[in-house]
């Protein structure tokens, strides 16, 4: 049975990339997706079940930092920061781990990186399946 797998990023065009890149993938469904942190709150409520959230940091309403102090209390997935802003060592990767995400894969060009299946996708792959096998 596949892991059940949420998407919050804001950028369309991205959540359209990581579905296009996850589809194929037989372990991984995704059931849910969100274009900022209040809808993925809403989108969780529907959908208790996911494991796993592939998040990005930078949107409005309500960032990806701020989702993962409500998420935390929420639900048990785990939880995959997918940001160009979270780069190794920055503000943004500490607080991100210090709120509670699980793991960190860098965007590799930008808020939307079309690039991300060959440059991050063995990374993220690798990441999403460690985090479910627990």
């Amino acid at each position: 049975m596949a892991h059940k797998v949420m998407l919050v990023d804001d950028a369309a065009m991205m959540r359209l990339v990581i579905s296009n890149f996850i589809a194929p993938l037989p372990e991984f469904e995704i059931v849910a997706s969100a274009a900022n942190g209040k809808a993925a709150l809403e989108q969780l409520k529907k959908h208790p079940d996911v494991e796993l959230i592939l998040l990005d940091i930078e949107m409005p309403e309500m960032d990806g930092l701020e989702f993962l102090r409500h998420a935390k209390l929420r639900t048990r997935a785990k939880i995959v920061i997918l940001s160009s802003v979270a780069v190794a060592g920055s503000p943004h990767a500490a607080k991100a781990r210090e709120l509670g995400a699980d793991a960190i894969v860098t965007k590799p060009s930008g808020a939307v990186s079309m690039d991300l299946a060959d440059k991050r996708g063995s990374q993220l792959v690798q990441t999403m399946k460690t985090l479910v096998q627990g």
